[in-house]
C-alpha cells in the first residue's frame, strides 16, 4: 500500500494538495495539514526504496515538499495577519472579549518589541497557536519586518521537521501505518510541548 502511496506522491498534484491545506488550516485549525505533510513524507520514503530497499522508477523531491510547506505556511501566515490588520474595531473588541487572545497578544507585542519572536516558532508547533499568534499580531499593528521573519523561520522548521518525521519514521520502521503512528505520535507530542511552552511564559 505505501509503495504505492508513494508512487502517487511523485505527481505534482501533491505539492498543490499540501499548499492548500497548510494556507487554509491558519483559518481552520482542525484541518490535518501536518497529517497530510508528514503521510507525504512517509510515502515519498516508500516511493524511493528507500524502505524497502528497493530503487523506485522516480524519487519525489523533499526539499519541493519542504518549502511547498515552508511557503505555505508563511503565506497563510500572512493572510490572517493582513485580515487582523485591518479587521478594525471589531475584531479588537473580540480579541478584548477572550482573556486568552488578549494575554496571546501581550506577549506577542513583548517578545517582538524586544526583537525575539521564539513566541512565534513556538506557537507554529502548538494546536492552534498559529491562528492566534498571526491574528494578534495583524489585529496589534505589528510591523511586518518584526513578524514576517519569524513568520518563515517557524514554517520553515515545523516544514522540515514534518517531512523528517514522516520519512525517516519509513526508514527506521518500515513503510506502515506503524511508522505514520509514530511520527504523528512525534508531532502531537512537538506540538503539547509547545502549548506547555507558551502557556509558561509570563505575559508583560
Amino acid at each position: 500500500m505505501f509503495e504505492s502511496l508513494g508512487a502517487l506522491a511523485t505527481g505534482p498534484w501533491i505539492y498543490a494538495a499540501v499548499v492548500v491545506s497548510v494556507v487554509l488550516d491558519v483559518f481552520v485549525p482542525v484541518l490535518p495539514s501536518g497529517v497530510l505533510v508528514i503521510t507525504a513524507g512517509t510515502a515519498a520514503a516508500a516511493g524511493s526504496g528507500a524502505a524497502t530497499g528497493r530503487v523506485a522508477h522516480a524519487v519525489p523531491d523533499l526539499l519541493v515538499l519542504i518549502l511547498s510547506a515552508a511557503t505555505a505556511s508563511v503565506l497563510g501566515d500572512l493572510l490572517a495577519y493582513r485580515l487582523a490588520w485591518r479587521g478594525g474595531e471589531r475584531l479588537d473588541r473580540a480579541i478584548a472579549r477572550s482573556r486568552r487572545l488578549t494575554a496571546a497578544q501581550e506577549r506577542l507585542g513583548d517578545a517582538l518589541a524586544r526583537g525575539g519572536g521564539a513566541l512565534v516558532v513556538l506557537a507554529r508547533f502548538a494546536p492552534a497557536g498559529r491562528s492566534v499568534v498571526s491574528f494578534c499580531a495583524g489585529a496589534a499593528h505589528r510591523r511586518a519586518r518584526d513578524f514576517v521573519p519569524w513568520s518563515a523561520l517557524a514554517g520553515l522548521s515545523w516544514a522540515a521537521y514534518s517531512v523528517a518525521l514522516g520519512y525517516y519514521g519509513a526508514q527506521w520502521l518500515g513503510a506502515t501505518w506503524l511508522a505514520t503512528a509514530v511520527s504523528l505520535a512525534a508531532l502531537f507530542g512537538a506540538g503539547a510541548a509547545a502549548g506547555f511552552l507558551m502557556r509558561r511564559r509570563p505575559a508583560s
